[in-house]
């Protein structure tokens, strides 16, 4: 199997694992459940038998084959538990995929290449051979801590996925406030999620519940290429006619429940060297080994219009699109929002970038008006910057609207040190005064407004459905409805739930609680929203570093280490042990660092507490509706403390404060028990769509492992 087309970066050993005896125990624990067994023994250069032997002496049992959701849905989970464990080849035998799959997925699928930390750690094979008497003896030793961790062996009342199945049980709420309001699936395949049909991203359950909770408009990634030969009768077009009318029966669907669907265009997309043997012409700036297309090239706009215009030929129901002209992704030239790229185009390097953003918009904009004069036009500000952004709304069409991250720039301050938020943030209400500027640059021009908010969660914590800080939520609205800003996109990839925080868009807070949780347990449940909101405030953010790299979105999962492990934490892929990173690249203390998180835990222990007290008021009716509440608020427990407490952990790592690192460990065991026990009962707790599931209940088993290993080697070896 050929890999040599597949990124390897910077390659570094890989990381490992010593609470397994070996290491095809750890592959085999790993993909447990998630892998079929025929497939897990051929990687390993074995058979089933001794697949099941093996794990079954570790204490593992099987659960109902769920393995084609996993190949389906899963498959950044599995990559990401492998990454440390297996080389290419046997990663693409474990995934069944050929390297171009898997090439096209690491580019194309929400920056994961970037996720996977833009290396391949270096793997040696992982074959089967029988184990020895010392392994057996520590194979009997971790299975008796898990029987002493995990004694009831539950099973699991709600398997992962299981979700799908239950999104028609929610409440219809009535819309009252004005205003389009556009969600993204709560579920949906990021990379090409209309290629397959099965893989429907908004099943009918699911645009029915989006009805009921208000959401007018949902949207979808559409890669231009892959929709319209806009670049030629190239092989980066295959399957666009299948694509096609997967979107145009979508449409039609979602058309039924009076929702309309926007694409989200980034282009034009940048394109490997192969492309640019027939096109020299449009060969644009250079980075990680992809070129952009030039758009100071000759034909290259005229062509993009018209791939624009063809689209909505193709699929004329379709609501409108939304553009991002500055990105992660290189599109044009100059479309990189962070460090320029080397090599950039002769052509673009002296131009204003402002003139290249506007004649990107503007082409896509008057090919889609030429064939539908009323559709929508969002241009999306993320990336830009002062002082050329509000030259790019001055030069824009008339008849399109402007989007702004509402929260951009708001000031931070954690105890005494101030930062600023660079992207979506739920504990820092806007509107920030970027959006507020721009804003008000557009309304000058007549030009209408849209606020990019998240409503359900953030990066601050990805991995529940919602964060229920409903004041904070509240607050936040009610800001930007005096500015008479009421459009909204109300979540990214994150915060798609058809529930949670939506209703807050119409109804008050005192009205929700009385009216889910009756009206004899409202009191407790607003003193608990109460102690959430407080807690939640203390989140210590700056930049981006903290939202995509610290380990909140991770929580008890994320392992320990007993050294440092040298490797730079990464952008929703492995948190590590990079403390540096996590606080924003040294931003903030160590010190204020932990204290923040220590400050919202124990916060939002308070009204854990307070969720309690109610339980014995919630009646019958309003029993699911508690037990979701509930659910979410103890995971999200579980995410804040144990980011306090691994900060902790690497803060004393070289101290020689055994007690201390004990102490620590035993918290980050219990956490793992109680965050176990909840992802058993609700399936939605560790997923998001464009990551997918962040951990197992076999990654929560581990981190016990893990730490019980730790614990005694530090008893082994207590330092000075």
């Amino acid at each position: 199997m050929d890999t040599e087309s597949l990124p390897y970066g910077s390659s570094l050993p890989a990381l490992e694992f010593p609470h397994f005896p070996t290491k095809i125990q750890a592959v085999i624990w790993r993909n447990w459940n998630l892998v079929p067994l025929g497939r897990l023994a051929d990687v390993l250069n074995t058979n089933a038998s001794q697949v099941v032997k093996l794990a079954e002496q570790m204490g593992l049992k099987q659960a109902p084959e769920n393995y084609d959701l996993w190949q389906e849905r899963g498959y950044l989970t599995i990559i990401r538990r492998n990454w440390h464990l297996l080389p290419y080849k046997q990663l693409l035998k474990l995934l069944n995929w050929t390297p171009e799959k898997l090439a096209f997925i690491l580019k194309e699928e929400d920056f994961l290449w970037s996720k996977m930390g833009a290396l391949k750690p270096a793997c040696k094979p992982v074959e089967y051979a029988p184990l020895t008497e010392s392994e057996l003896k520590q194979t009997r030793n971790l299975r008796k801590i898990l029987d002493k961790y995990f004694p009831e062996n539950i099973t699991a009342t709600s398997p992962p996925f299981s979700f799908l199945k239950s999104y028609g049980n929610q409440q219809k709420f009535e819309k009252t406030a004005p205003g389009l309001r556009i969600a993204y699936s709560y579920s949906a395949v990021y990379g090409d999620p209309l290629l397959n049909a099965e893989l429907d991203p908004y099943p009918d359950s699911l645009l029915a519940n989006y009805a009921a909770n208000g959401i007018n408009g949902i949207w979808l990634q559409g890669t231009l290429y892959t929709l319209i030969p806009w670049l030629g009768k190239t092989k980066y077009s295959n399957g666009g006619k299948i694509r096609l009318e997967n979107l145009r029966k979508l449409v039609k669907r979602a058309g039924i429940y009076g929702i309309k669907l926007y694409l989200y265009l980034n282009e034009p997309r940048n394109m490997p060297e192969d492309f640019f043997r027939d096109r020299p012409e449009w060969r644009g700036t250079k980075a990680n080994g992809m070129r952009a297309i030039c758009t100071s090239a000759s034909g290259v706009l005229e062509s993009l219009q018209e791939g624009a215009a063809e689209l909505f030929r193709q699929v004329p129901e379709l609501a409108g699109v939304f553009t991002i002209t500055m990105s992660e992704n290189l599109t044009h030239c100059l479309s990189k929002s962070g460090d320029l790229p080397t090599n950039i185009c002769s052509r673009c390097a002296n131009r204003d970038p402002a003139e290249i953003i506007e004649e990107v918009n503007r082409a896509v904009e008057a090919g889609i008006h030429s064939v539908k004069p009323d559709a929508e036009i969002i241009v999306w500000t993320w990336g830009w910057q002062d002082p050329w952004d509000e030259k790019v709304v001055e030069m824009l069409p008339d008849n399109v609207k402007l989007m702004c991250v509402s929260e951009t720039d708001l000031e931070t301050d954690s105890e005494g040190i101030r930062g600023r938020v660079a992207d979506y943030s739920i504990s820092k209400t806007g509107p920030g005064p970027t959006a507020s500027r721009l804003w008000k640059k557009a309304a000058g021009r007549g030009i209408q407004t849209v606020a990019k908010i998240q409503i359900n969660n953030t990066w601050e914590c990805s991995a529940v459905p919602y964060i229920p800080v409903p004041g904070l939520i509240r607050k936040h609205l009610e800001n930007l409805r005096k500015i008479k800003v009421n459009d909204y996109m109300i979540s990214w990839t994150l915060g798609g739930w058809p529930g949670g925080n939506l209703k807050f868009l119409d109804i008050p807070i005192k009205t929700v609680a009385e009216m889910d949780y009756g009206s004899e347990a409202a009191p407790h449940i607003l003193t608990a929203w109460k102690c959430f909101d407080r807690a939640f405030e203390n989140f210590p953010l700056h930049s981006c570093f903290q939202l995509y790299r610290g380990p909140q979105n991770f929580g008890p999962m994320n392992p320990l280490f007993p050294c440092p492990t040298g490797y730079e934490s990464t952008m929703l892929g492995f948190p590590y042990d990079d403390l540096f990173t996590w606080r924003g690249k040294g931003h903030y203390p160590e010190n204020i660092f932990e204290n923040a998180f220590r400050k919202i835990s124990e916060e939002w222990k308070s009204g854990l507490n307070h969720l309690h007290d109610a339980e014995e008021k919630i009646s019958d009716d309003h029993e699911e509706n508690y037990r979701d509440l509930l659910n979410v608020a103890e995971a999200l427990y579980c995410h804040f403390r144990s980011s306090f407490l691994q900060i902790r952990f690497i803060r004393n790592r070289d101290s020689g404060n055994h007690a201390l690192q004990s102490s620590v460990l035993d918290g980050e065991i219990e956490l793992a028990q109680r965050l176990h026990a909840v992802i058993l009962r609700d399936s939605r707790i560790g997923f998001e769509a464009s990551n997918h599931y962040y951990y197992t209940a076999n990654d929560l088993m581990e981190k016990v492992l893990n730490c019980v290993y730790l614990k005694r080697q530090s008893a082994n070896n207590p330092g000075p």
